[in-house]
């Protein structure tokens, strides 16, 4: 019995051996199963820090105060206002924006811009759309009102003077003549009156309305600030599709607006290239881009807030994303971009 104990004693011992080395032998396994998922989750956060970082490293490197990359989810809602012009702009940036922030609702209104600025310097909207810089009298209604901003330009546009496609008699216009008709106090009815050898065929006209960027455009740059007349002979509109809609309707219309608007609308209206001194030159992307188009080719802008930008995360970003896409954008919608180099000029504006 004495040799039975002595001899098992060592089997016993081996078996156990054994077994605590198999069950350390699974456990070894499963914990280097699960350091293996550790590391393909470290790995997967790795490649992950990789992304976030390449875009980062597109938005240049920012990555702070709420406006961070695409990565970060955001949600909120933000209203934007002012220049018809510059709405299909806003709108397209606001539509792309949509799906990379779905939870961030963006709506773009269309008073004009200086109804954009009144609301903006109100302190109403964070973002108000321009056809022109801010007027002296603006930007003393923001002061008062505590509202800094910053000035970003998105896009170039040609301020385009169209006519009925009926109209077979107008081949172009000159800065002279565009004032003689549409200028306070003139006395043109018929296109006879403008230039011998026309039809007289009576004058309609379309123009934006007062608080419109492109009317004060308009009125500086043809009009040299004379106001533009206000008589039955001219209709007045905030709505650029219903000065397309007037002027096509009207064998003896003429109108003005952005690019953008013309070219949606080539099968209604004919565009009349203007001479500004150097001979008749039509807007297009080109003419608009070097500035031969001249004096209608004019930069667009965007006002934002200071303390949204600062605050509101969700407003920074929509920013950040509308001028980092907006170049390539713009002549989708009718505009002519910005030099790349511009564009990153605006982007440091905003790195606040």
């Amino acid at each position: 019995m004495s040799k039975m104990r002595k001899g098992f004693l060592p089997l016993l011992i081996a078996a156990v051996m054994v077994f605590a080395a198999a069950c350390g032998s699974g456990s070894g396994e499963s914990n280097e199963s699960n350091g293996g998922t550790t590391s393909g989750a470290g790995g997967s956060n790795n490649a992950n820090q990789s992304t976030n970082a390449q875009a980062n490293e597109s938005n240049g490197g920012q990555n702070n105060g709420g406006a961070e990359s695409a990565a970060q989810k955001l949600s909120g809602s933000i209203e934007i206002d002012g220049s018809s012009t510059v709405y299909p702009l806003t709108e397209a940036a606001a539509e792309e924006y949509a799906a990379e922030q779905p939870d961030v609702r963006v709506t773009v209104g269309v008073s004009g811009t200086g109804g954009g600025f009144e609301r903006f310097c109100a302190g109403e909207i964070p973002i108000a759309d321009a056809s022109r810089p801010i007027k002296d009298s603006e930007a003393q209604a923001c002061s008062e009102a505590g509202i800094a901003y910053t000035e970003l330009s998105v896009a170039y546009d040609g301020l385009s003077v169209v006519v009925s496609k009926d109209n077979d008699w107008v081949d172009y216009l000159t800065v002279e003549e565009l004032n003689k008709i549409f200028a306070q106090g003139s006395t043109v009815k018929t296109w006879a009156d403008v230039r011998e050898g026309w039809p007289a065929e009576e004058i309609k006209m379309f123009s934006p309305g007062a608080d419109s960027g492109t009317y004060d455009y308009f009125n500086e740059v043809i009009l040299e600030k004379a106001g533009i007349r206000s008589d039955g002979q001219i209709s007045f509109s905030e709505d650029d599709n219903t000065l397309v809609q007037g002027v096509a309707g009207n064998k003896g219309g003429i109108g003005y607006f952005g690019f953008a608007y013309y070219e949606e609308n080539t099968d209604k209206l004919k565009v009349v290239p203007i001479d500004g001194g150097n001979g008749p030159i039509e807007p297009t992307l080109d003419t608009i881009k070097d500035g031969s188009y001249s004096p209608l080719s004019r930069p667009l802008y965007i006002y934002v807030s200071n303390k949204a930008l600062e605050e509101r995360p969700e407003v920074k970003d929509f920013v950040r994303f509308y001028i980092e896409n907006i170049g390539g954008m713009a002549k989708e919608v009718g505009y002519v971009p910005l030099p790349d180099e511009k564009y990153a000029e605006e982007a440091a504006k905003i790195k606040v």
